[in-house]
């Protein structure tokens, strides 16, 4: 039997081309590696799964990298590059600050920094959750980062930039990573699937993308589940049910009984979405999506910020061009108000029917 190896892990990106999203930094890298102006200290701040330690990784072998590619690429073929795609080489170390953030373990750090790489021209070291260091242990570094050995690159990496001591900031090259666009994330997504000889539905991909918020590696790994619960042939509906996500069509035919002022239909469909399991608090927060997304329709030059594909995007063009604007505002204002009412409500089901008798009756005031 083969070892499975997670998508996440089989599909990282071993380039700065393959990098998803963030050319502004995989540029600047590059330009730094080819002007031969490397800073000493470098951080690497932004969401998970969105390619912090991944650069990492590839500044380190590139920066080592013997036989450079004209597009300032590692060539993988030098031996500083084999060992690194080995596993191998003793020019990067990694520290998880979270589990290493005393002051002894900076102190084993720098005494480490001194000694020269065996191989290549820099020793590179990748510090995980820097954030996580204690007080005594970000002094204790200090001096080291301001002042290395010619052969030493740190590179620090966080999600929680503002945990970080100013004195250190000061010390080091800043770079933030960006979320990952839902469009981004469901390209790479369809790479991915056609790599594994996989065929999936583009909505259930955009599903899958939108639930990763932004993390390429969270999208990875519900791709995996998925692939795992329905076998080589993906549709939409076994993600959603995968998912547990709430089917698009309901939202659509609620707005279209909202817009006939049929109140019986509107509270008829959200109790055929609690029999299907589904949280009250999350249909209130997915209407008001779906109504954001009409009114981003209404307009062409907001339509862009609609983040789906398809089909789905003409039934949101369609259902925006018989929605008032003023309707949907102040649909949009009466499941805000439900929305934050939610926690505190004693009886959910009934605020959330009165929110949509309301919303109902918009368009009775209307005529």
């Amino acid at each position: 039997m083969e070892n499975f190896i997670v998508s996440a892990r089989k599909y990282r990106p071993d380039s700065f081309e393959t990098v998803v999203a963030q050319a502004s930094i995989t540029g600047t890298l590059k330009n730094a590696i080819k002007s031969k102006q490397l800073a000493h200290a470098y951080l690497f701040c932004g969401p998970r799964g969105v390619g912090k330690t991944t650069c990492a990784r590839i500044f380190a072998k590139t920066i080592n990298c013997t036989n450079l590619t004209p597009d300032t690429e590692a060539c993988n073929e030098c031996e500083s590059c084999k060992a690194f795609n080995t596993s191998r080489s003793f020019n990067i170390h990694e520290l998880d600050a979270a589990s290493n953030n005393s002051v002894d373990d900076i102190r084993t750090l720098t005494d480490q920094v001194r000694v020269p790489p065996q191989m290549g021209k820099y020793s590179v070291y990748i510090i995980d959750e820097v954030h996580m260091l204690s007080s005594a242990a970000f002094n204790a570094f200090l001096k080291t980062l301001e002042e290395p050995p010619k052969h030493a690159i740190f590179i620090l990496a966080t999600t929680e930039k503002h945990k970080i001591i100013p004195t250190i900031l000061s010390r080091c090259q800043i770079f933030d990573f960006n979320r990952i666009g839902v469009a981004e994330i469901t390209t790479h997504l369809e790479y991915v699937a056609k790599s594994e000889s996989v065929e999936v539905e583009s909505a259930g991909l955009n599903i899958i993308a939108q639930k990763a918020d932004g993390a390429m590696r969270d999208a990875l790994s519900i791709f995996d589940q998925i692939v795992s619960f329905s076998g080589k042939k993906i549709t939409y509906q076994d993600v959603i049910t995968n998912l547990n996500v709430l089917d698009y069509d309901y939202y659509f035919r609620l707005v279209d009984e909202f817009l006939k002022n049929n109140v019986t239909e509107v509270l008829m469909i959200f109790n055929d979405i609690l029999n299907h399991g589904f949280d009250g608090h999350h249909f209130i927060t997915g209407l008001s999506s779906h109504l954001r997304d009409i009114l981003v329709c209404k307009d062409a030059v907001t339509v862009q910020l609609l983040e789906v594909g398809g089909d789905i995007k003409e039934k949101y063009k369609a259902q925006a061009m018989i929605a008032n604007s003023d309707f949907l505002l102040e649909a949009l204002q009466i499941a805000n108000e439900c929305d934050m009412s939610y926690k505190v409500s004693q009886n959910k089901r009934l605020l959330i029917e009165l929110a949509l008798i309301r919303i109902a009756q918009l368009t009775l005031k209307k005529k």
